[in-house]
């Protein structure tokens, strides 16, 4: 399997968007962890007829948020399926705060809460000038091609880790 060097960024303690006060299911992590921040653009394809973001869409706004965290970590998901592996989310707890509109920047923050030897735990926030409009706990779950659980490349883990657990 290919997996490539990368890094991800961290804000500095008590410079995160965290550091404002604004309430984010991320706050509780301490200073310093691994943060991925990916910006979208609300296009007028994401909203409803009153102009707000679609709920679904928040969805998917998280998930290619994920994809781009995983990439950035250098974990080449390709390799991964032709290998018989895919990651699929087993469980999302999502809260929907306040609504994003037509022509917002969002930012989606995500930082992993735990990881075990089949499963990731991210926490996920859609936020926008500092305020929280969405956010989820999102569980991965390592899948073979047979649909049944397996166990974490040990290099992909090791890329997880070290981008961010945590406590770590």
């Amino acid at each position: 399997m290919t997996v490539c060097m990368s890094s991800v960024s961290k804000y500095p303690p008590g410079e995160s968007p965290q550091a404002t006060g604004v309430e984010n299911p991320l706050s509780s992590l301490p200073a310093g962890t691994a943060m991925h921040r990916f910006a979208i653009r609300i296009y007028y394809e994401d909203t409803d007829l009153a102009g707000i973001v679609y709920y679904a869409n928040y969805l998917k706004f998280i998930e290619r948020a994920r994809s781009e965290w995983l990439r950035e970590l250098g974990v080449d998901q390709a390799a991964l399926q032709r290998a018989g592996l895919v990651f699929a989310v087993r469980r999302v707890e999502a809260d929907y705060l306040s609504p994003a509109r037509f022509e917002d920047l969002v930012a989606v923050e995500s930082r992993l809460h735990a990881l075990s030897p089949a499963r990731i735990v991210l926490d996920q926030a859609v936020i926008r000038d500092g305020r929280t409009l969405f956010q989820a706990r999102v569980t991965l779950a390592c899948l073979a091609a047979s649909g049944r659980p397996a166990r974490i490349p040990a290099e992909v883990a090791a890329r997880l880790g070290a981008g961010g657990l945590a406590g770590n």
